[in-house]
């Protein structure tokens, strides 16, 4: 009997080989997941899809906004943080009573996201318009202030 194997030989070898792997696929997702933090300032689940991207000499934020009106929308900039919401209202003109619905998905959604640039921007300069269900900002960077400055010593 003597001759016959182990079942549980190389368990403990298996485990540490797992446990490594789990450990490195945290690493690697906690990288991601801080880079990204460091931009969406969003203190909520984001219902709201939003692209960042660099055109050289501007910013271009994109994000989904089905069935928002303009009026729905409010956007604000404040230094480098740029925070956008929308509300939007059910009517009642639309469909009749409440009686007269057999089935009702369509309800008033509200949605918030912040997200930090990644550079200062002209904020006297930015555009944003929404065609077909896609709000479109773009925020052009400011120019670096090439002009030195005397300081004074107090």
């Amino acid at each position: 009997m003597a001759d016959r194997p182990r079942p549980f030989d190389g368990i403990d070898e298996l485990l540490d080989r797992l446990n490594r792997q789990i450990e490195t696929a945290a690493k690697s997702w906690e990288t991601q997941v801080d880079q990204r933090s460091q931009l969406d300032l969003s203190m909520s689940g984001a219902e709201t899809s939003l692209d960042l991207a660099d055109e050289g000499d501007e910013f271009v934020v994109t994000i989904d906004v089905p069935g928002y009106e303009n009026d729905d929308l409010e956007l604000r900039l404040s230094g480098q943080t740029l925070a956008v919401s929308g509300q939007r209202e059910h009517s009642q003109e639309f469909g009749g009573d409440e009686e007269n619905y057999i089935r009702r998905e369509r309800e008033t959604k509200s949605f918030s996201r912040q997200l930090r640039l990644p550079e200062p921007v002209d904020d006297d300069a930015v555009k944003a318009s929404v065609n077909n269900g896609i709000l479109t900002i773009r925020l052009p960077k400011r120019e670096p202030d090439d002009e030195a400055r005397s300081i004074d010593i107090d």
